[in-house]
């Protein structure tokens, strides 16, 4: 780019891109169909954009594991605890249907077992 005469360059006009062509863009690469290079002519897009679209997806869907994965371990141990609860609930039950019937059902239960 040549300074213009009052010794400024030019401004670049960018394009917008919307969210849906870059999916679009992206998936096309991903896919194989086109490769960087040929999209960034295609679109008249540079190529370090395109790039920086498909860190920043990526960035985005490990984050999405992640927090999914924190999402089923957080309901993993909520089970737990409820299963927990209900055993020892039951292991009560036992003792006292023990007391009421002097019967040691418990150490038998678990000797067959």
């Amino acid at each position: 780019m040549e300074p213009t005469k009052n010794g400024h360059c030019p401004k670049i006009e960018y394009k917008k891109i919307g969210f849906d062509l870059k999916l679009s863009i992206i998936d096309q690469i991903s896919n194989g169909q086109i490769s960087v290079n040929h999209a960034s002519k295609l679109h008249g897009i540079s190529r370090s954009s395109i790039t920086y679209w498909m860190k920043k997806l990526r960035s985005f869907e490990q984050n999405s594991k992640t927090m999914s994965k924190n999402d089923e371990i957080k309901k993993l141990k909520e089970r737990i605890e409820e299963l927990e609860f209900v055993k020892d609930f039951q292991q009560m039950i036992i003792a006292d249907f023990e007391v009421s019937t002097n019967l040691d059902f418990a150490k038998k239960s678990l000797l067959e077992a």
